[in-house]
């Protein structure tokens, strides 16, 4: 494997464990309830029900990206859950950009470790 190779899985896992941290902070909160996440949900327009599932969802999908064998399969679904928190942010007027940057860190820590990507997805210079 070249250095550049080497030194790009590095960085790919990095990335990818700083996005799962992220996530696994917010399953934390969802899981643990209180009266800041009632007070959020309500913004939101959601039932505070649906807090404990989210949060297992959530960090079943972190599971799922962690786990190099599954780890496209993971960026998949956390693609899906941030593309849902955008909407739902986007919706109420908050900003999303926090949500498109965590979005751009799952996929750029994949592609960095996943050489097939690099073959699906390439990026070229001219």
């Amino acid at each position: 494997m070249a250095m550049a190779n080497i030194r790009a899985d590095w960085a790919g896992r990095a990335v990818s464990v700083l996005a799962s941290l992220l996530f696994l902070f917010s399953a934390v909160l969802k899981l643990k309830g209180g009266p800041d996440l009632e007070k959020g949900f309500a913004h939101l327009g959601m039932p505070i029900s649906i807090a404990a599932p989210l949060g297992i969802l959530e960090a079943a999908c972190v599971v799922l990206y962690l786990v190099p064998a599954s780890s496209v399969l993971g960026a998949i679904l956390l693609s899906g859950y941030v593309g849902g928190a955008i909407c739902t942010h986007w919706r109420v007027g908050d900003p999303v950009w926090v949500q498109i940057v965590l979005g751009v860190f799952v996929w750029l820590g994949v592609y960095l470790q996943e050489p097939r990507l690099k073959n699906l997805i390439p990026l070229r210079r001219s």
